[in-house]
């Protein structure tokens, strides 16, 4: 079985447990929906009616889920040689509805309304009344408190036996940590005797005499001999004969 309502200007096949997301409808989450907007109407073992536009004495309810948004559209214009862009988006407002009867003469032919759910307030039970009114029946508390009193002056008088014990401690500690006689560092040895022996070496070294090593004269020999030293040892009297070739 099944109808075809009209809702938000759109067309729904619906029929019980069915979930349909229409255009937002004015209801908080949670209320009824209910519509006779019902164009078609097909019941088990029966004859299709169509109504002339609606069918006499049909109704769907349902309950709203919740409330949400569809899917973003892009809108795109442009407009050739007119340097004209224009790029919007969109997104639908939409509810959302669970079908759970139809109803035709006001009987119920499909489905089955969900009962509404009785509310129960939680009554809290006042915890601190119960103890309040026990200790001044019987007096408990004062009791209690005398206990805790007793404790207290307990521990104080433990407390100078500690500090009595922890004093020979401390002592005993601090009479370990005194140091001993240092010895005295030996001192370093003069160093006269190396630096007296320093001149004596230098002055058996070559650099000591000022002399240099290189050779005594300075002119130096050519290839063939003589002063300059040229190719063919034109100025000197070298193994060339100065004759241009």
């Amino acid at each position: 079985m099944y109808a075809i309502i009209r809702t938000s200007g759109r067309q729904y096949q619906v029929q019980p447990e069915t979930v349909i997301e229409v255009n937002r409808l004015a209801l908080e989450q949670g209320a009824e929906f209910e519509t006779d907007q019902v164009l078609l109407l097909q019941e088990e073992g029966a004859a299709l009616q169509i109504g002339t536009p609606l069918v006499n004495g049909a109704r769907v309810k349902g309950h709203v889920l919740e409330h949400l948004r569809g899917r973003k559209v892009i809108i795109f214009k442009q407009k050739r040689r007119k340097n004209y862009h224009r790029t919007r988006g969109h997104r639908q407002e939409l509810t959302r509805v669970r079908i759970e009867a139809i109803e035709l003469g006001g009987k119920l032919i499909a489905g089955m309304l969900a009962p509404a759910k009785p509310v129960r307030a939680k009554a809290k039970a006042p915890a601190a009344a119960a103890p309040a009114a026990e200790t001044a029946a019987t007096g408990t508390a004062p009791a209690k408190a005398a206990g805790k009193a007793v404790a207290g002056k307990a521990v104080a008088g433990k407390a100078p036996v500690g500090k009595a014990k922890a004093a020979p401690k401390a002592a005993a500690k601090a009479a370990a940590k005194k140091p001993g006689a240092r010895k005295p560092a030996a001192k370093a040895a003069p160093k006269v005797a190396s630096r007296a022996a320093a001149p004596g070496k230098a002055a058996g070294g070559k650099r000591a005499t000022g002399k240099s090593v290189g050779p005594s004269s300075g002119k130096s020999s050519g290839k063939f001999g003589g002063q300059s030293g040229g190719r063919f040892g034109r100025k000197s009297g070298g193994k060339g004969t100065g004759k241009k070739k």
